[in-house]
This record gives C-alpha cells, sequence and structure tokens, in this order.
C-alpha cells in the first residue's frame, strides 16, 4: 500500500480491461487518478465506485481538445500531474491489399498519434512538479509483425521509437518515459479476435507459460514503472507476454 501516495496520473482507454485494473491498482495505492475514455457509462460506474479520488472525463485521444481538457481538470482537481498512462488502443484487422488508408490512419490516430499528444500535454505541470512518470503501453504487436495487423502494429512499432525520443528529451527534468508491450490479455479487444479466430486460445496454451494474461498482471508492471521504484528505468520496454518472445 502506497506506493503512489501523493500522486496524481493521468489514464487513458480506462474505462475497462487494462486500463480499469490500473485506476483500481493506482488509487489502492495511494494515487488520485483521472480517468478518461469514450466509453462513459462503464467510465462513469468505474469512477462512481472509487469515491472522491477518481474523476471520469469524457476523453478521444486523438483530439488535442480533449487532452487539454484532462489536464486542466487534473490540475484543477487536484492540482498537479506525476503519471500519465497511455492505455487507450484500437485493433483492426485487414490484410494490407485489402485496407482501406482511412482504416490505416483511425488506429494511427488513436494508438500513435493519441500517445503524442498525451506526453506533449502534461510536459508542462511535470515540469512544473519536477518530473515524473510516463507509461506508453505499446504491444508485442510492436516488436514483431503480425499478418493482418499491418496497422496495430505500425502503430505500436512507433511508439517505441517516440517513447525513447522522449526518454532522451525529458530526462534532464526527471521525467521518465518507458513503453510496456503485453502479449494476449484477457480483455474485451482480444476476446473479440478470439472468438473471430479459434486458432488464438491454442497459441495461448503453446507459450511458455501455458495460458492468456490477465489485465491485473499488467496494471501491477505499469504500477512499478510509475513508482519511485522505477527510478532509474527510463527509455526502455518492458514485456509481459508468457514468454512469447523467448520461443518466437
Amino acid at each position: 500500500m502506497g506506493r503512489l501516495s501523493g500522486k496524481v496520473a493521468l489514464i487513458t482507454g480506462a474505462a475497462r480491461g487494462q486500463g480499469e485494473a490500473e485506476v483500481r491498482l493506482f488509487v489502492e495505492e495511494g494515487a488520485k487518478v483521472v480517468m478518461g475514455d469514450v466509453l462513459d457509462d462503464e467510465g462513469r460506474a468505474v469512477a462512481a465506485s472509487l469515491g472522491e479520488d477518481v474523476v471520469y472525463v469524457h476523453h478521444d485521444v486523438s483530439q488535442e481538445a480533449d487532452w487539454s481538457r484532462f489536464v486542466e481538470t487534473a490540475v484543477e482537481r487536484f492540482g498537479r500531474i506525476d503519471v500519465l498512462v497511455n492505455n487507450a488502443g484500437i485493433l483492426r484487422s485487414a490484410f494490407i491489399e485489402e485496407m482501406s488508408l482511412d482504416l490505416y490512419m483511425q488506429v494511427v490516430g488513436i494508438n500513435q498519434a493519441g500517445c503524442f499528444l498525451g506526453i506533449k500535454s502534461v510536459i508542462p505541470e511535470m515540469k512544473k512538479v519536477g518530473g515524473g512518470s510516463i507509461v506508453n503501453i505499446s504491444s508485442t504487436g510492436g516488436l514483431s509483425g503480425i499478418p493482418g495487423l499491418g496497422a496495430y502494429c505500425s502503430s505500436k512499432f512507433a511508439l517505441r521509437g517516440l517513447t525513447k525520443v522522449a526518454a532522451a528529451e525529458l530526462g534532464p527534468h526527471g521525467i521518465r518515459v518507458n513503453s510496456v508491450h503485453p502479449g494476449g490479455i484477457e480483455t474485451a479487444m482480444v476476446s473479440a479476435s478470439r472468438e473471430q479466430n479459434p486458432k488464438m486460445a491454442r497459441q495461448y496454451e503453446a507459450l511458455p507459460l501455458g495460458r492468456i494474461g490477465q489485465s491485473e498482471e499488467i496494471a501491477k508492471l505499469v504500477l512499478f514503472l510509475a513508482s519511485d521504484e522505477a527510478s532509474f528505468s527510463t527509455g526502455s520496454e518492458f514485456i509481459a507476454d508468457g514468454g512469447g518472445q523467448a520461443v518466437h
């Protein structure tokens, strides 16, 4: 308990799945949280269940104006920003030959540009408090290619590069920036993909750990990076995939 006491965190894509798990764990560890999503009913329900330490804001990460409102809410309500978790993301499946530019740009706008806007938006407030931690949720799809996921993998690979540039630029200000690379995690997004592709279940069984991951397991890794325990970690990639990268 108390690993984030005194800290204020912004978490995107927080109405369900990994984002919701992060919000709940952060509050348990003493943080105050401003959570954002476009799933308003689910997001408000999560915030209401956690009391005054959590505020929900409707937030489309691809819109710069939404980021301004998100940051302003945190400062007005809690007075500072110490942590940003760029968790929001979408997955759209199509082979490159069949993929429209609109579909490609939709994924890039949320998964890639959304993280860029988030990093840019919190820098001034983190500088004011003398530092902070930014955690970008990438994917093992940002480490290796997956057929049918050209847009998704492109955005997640790009996030690795953005993380490293941000770490280099912001390190002198005490702001750490790292990326997390989950493999298969039991979320609504992955469950939908599994229903479309039954072979995915067998892929998880073939992992060294023999199972799909859980949102709470990723949340614990994000908690570490957000906390002062990770004070010498920046510009790095943290993989949580049940051993998938070890055998592929």
